[in-house]
């Protein structure tokens, strides 16, 4: 068995196979530009969004909160913590060597199974891609129609401009990501702070009796918040390697699993707790309703649409552009820029005015099952093989290796996510540590005993078992 860690015996940007663009290629150390505060802000940028206080809003059903202030807290601490760990684990390869999350996928699925199980990632962020963006844009039509006095109307308009304008972004990769999300961080948290002001001084007493001191829930309603929780995170943690391969070195596992820790603690907590307490003081679990009805002002139109179209930005671009992008790139061989260009297209084509609508829902709900099913299986087996099965010991240079050790698919991983996806679906409300737990078995079991001969099985603790 090899005695490798994690090693890299080729010139990451310029010695390797040249059918490999540079963005896949492994990222040297003047190629990361994220320091400890920008790869925070980007998770704050991230976190803060309607969508994410929705989630908070929806521990009140019917004016009655299924939880109360401190089981809301103890959920979301333990999702967290959760989110938190398994992000410094999936990210550890990524960081160490630089490679993305589609060439990480290739040490279990392989060359051509890269290219199936890359899909799971990129084809839902580009659909949440148009989604966010037509989101942001009915925002900013909004805007626009204040200041127009009323003359233009036209949301398709705003959302050809202000998808035109991330792509432009994105064509900067990590260095737009870092300034966006810098600001995007600031401003974001500043409007929840004033919001949380405005609830905690002018309706404490309703939030006190109906939220805080409510009898809530330790059972179901408990563990499926923080299952929810940790599937609007499921996705991102997935490709942790994308993010970790553009922060600067020397820094520990510890310290990295604290930079996902604080950033998700003080913006998804705060936009959790601010979206818990909105449906509690007004009654509406939409946020967009409840804003207005909280502050009753002319400008709360602008103050309203400016948040979600500055959280619709940042979560754009940290979990919606670039880990679609390397997928199109692993497809196609161009260059990043146009592979970028191609994901706003993609983005902007996937019809995300038919996908908002209320009609759509169902529809909607049913493709947010049906992927998210395959992402704690995802994971699962990225981890057992990276710990458990080749003990994080990996020779960089055979991932990138044309016809190599890694050429084909790998059964045994293609099988372990089926099985783990199929007892995700057996009980949708802890679907994702189902699948997880599930898929992380199989895949040890498989890999073990299961397809003789197989070359995966090489430089893994397996080997003897082929």
């Amino acid at each position: 068995m090899s005695t490798k860690t994690d090693t890299l015996t080729i010139d990451g940007k310029n010695n390797q196979q040249s059918h490999e663009n540079d963005s896949l290629k492994p990222n040297t150390e003047k190629d990361r530009t994220l320091g400890p505060f920008g790869y925070m802000s980007m998770w704050v940028g991230d976190g803060v969004n309607m969508g994410n206080m929705t989630l908070g809003a929806s521990i009140i059903v019917l004016g009655v909160a299924t939880l109360n202030a401190v089981q809301t807290f103890a959920a979301a601490l333990i999702a967290i913590g959760i989110i938190s760990i398994i992000f410094a684990l999936n990210d550890r390869l990524g960081y160490r060597t630089g490679i993305p999350y589609v060439v990480q996928l290739r040490m279990s699925f392989g060359e051509k199974g890269t290219i199936v199980s890359s899909l799971l990632r990129g084809v839902p962020a580009v659909i949440w891609y148009g989604i966010q963006s037509w989101i942001g844009a009915t925002a900013l039509n909004e805007i626009v129609k204040i200041a127009s006095g009323g003359s233009i109307d036209n949301v398709a308009i705003c959302f050809i401009i202000l998808q035109s304008f991330q792509i432009v972004l994105s064509m900067f990769g990590f260095h737009a990501i870092k300034w966006v999300e810098t600001v995007a961080s600031v401003v974001l948290m500043l409007i929840i702070a004033f919001v949380a002001v405005v609830l905690l001084k002018d309706h404490s007493t309703v939030i006190a009796d109906s939220w805080v001191s409510a009898e809530g829930s330790w059972g179901l309603p408990f563990f499926g918040f923080i299952m929810v929780f940790m599937g609007n995170y499921a996705a991102i943690f997935l490709s942790a390697a994308d993010y970790s391969r553009e922060l600067k070195s020397g820094i520990s596992d510890k310290k990295r699993g604290l930079f996902y820790f604080l950033p998700i603690a003080i913006s998804y907590g705060s936009v959790i707790v601010v979206g818990a307490m909105l449906a509690t003081a007004t009654g509406f679990t939409n946020p967009a309703r409840a804003l207005p009805a909280l502050i009753d002002n002319t400008f709360i139109t602008i103050f309203i649409s400016a948040f979600i179209v500055f959280g619709s930005v940042a979560v754009n671009m940290v979990a919606n552009i670039v880990s679609p992008t390397y997928v199109i790139q692993l497809f196609t061989k161009l260059d990043y820029k146009i592979a970028v260009i191609i994901t706003g297209l993609l983005g902007m084509v996937s019809f995300p005015w038919l996908l908002v609508q209320d009609s759509s829902a169902k529809g909607l709900d049913m493709f947010v099952l049906i992927y998210s099913a395959f992402l704690g299986p995802l994971v699962a087996i990225l981890l057992v093989e990276y710990y458990l099965l080749r003990k994080q010991k990996v020779d960089v240079e055979k991932l990138y290796e044309k016809g190599g050790q890694f050429a084909g698919s790998n059964p045994a991983a293609f099988t372990a996510m089926l099985i783990g996806a199929a007892a995700a679906f057996s009980f949708v409300d802890l679907a994702w540590i189902i699948g997880f737990v599930v898929a992380g078995i199989s895949y040890i079991l498989l890999s073990k005993y299961a397809f003789k001969g197989s070359r995966f099985k090489k430089d893994t603790i397996f080997e003897d078992n082929k």
